[in-house]
């Protein structure tokens, strides 16, 4: 009997230097993805970038690329889209700027 669990993951103010995680698939798990709002906090336009570790496969596709958010406006990913992820994959995101992104991620665990 699987179990469905509905999660928020998030990250605030979101790594510049390098892609950082923002969830991890558990063991004995499958994720599916039901949207990431990525929020520019400043001023300023902002740059996001969204990299998918596919364990399993050994790659690591981008889902997005220095995508381009205007200031003081939320991006909303994957709306309507499904993504599903397995055990150890990894979702990670990217700002161009310091503390100007945040990150939330919803999703459902089945286990």
């Amino acid at each position: 009997n699987m179990a469905n669990t509905f999660k928020n993951a998030s990250l605030v103010s979101v790594n510049h230097a390098a892609l950082a995680t923002l969830y991890t698939c558990p063991a004995a798990t499958t994720a599916i993805i039901l949207g990431l709002a990525l929020t520019n906090k400043t001023d300023n336009s902002v740059n996001a970038t969204v990299q998918l570790t596919d364990t399993s496969a050994s790659i690591t596709p981008l889902l997005l690329n220095e995508v381009t958010i205007p200031a003081n406006t939320t991006l909303e990913v994957f709306a309507g889209q499904k993504y599903v992820l397995e055990t150890g994959d990894i979702l990670k995101v990217q700002s161009s700027a310091a503390t100007s992104l945040d990150a939330v991620l919803g999703l459902m665990q089945i286990t």
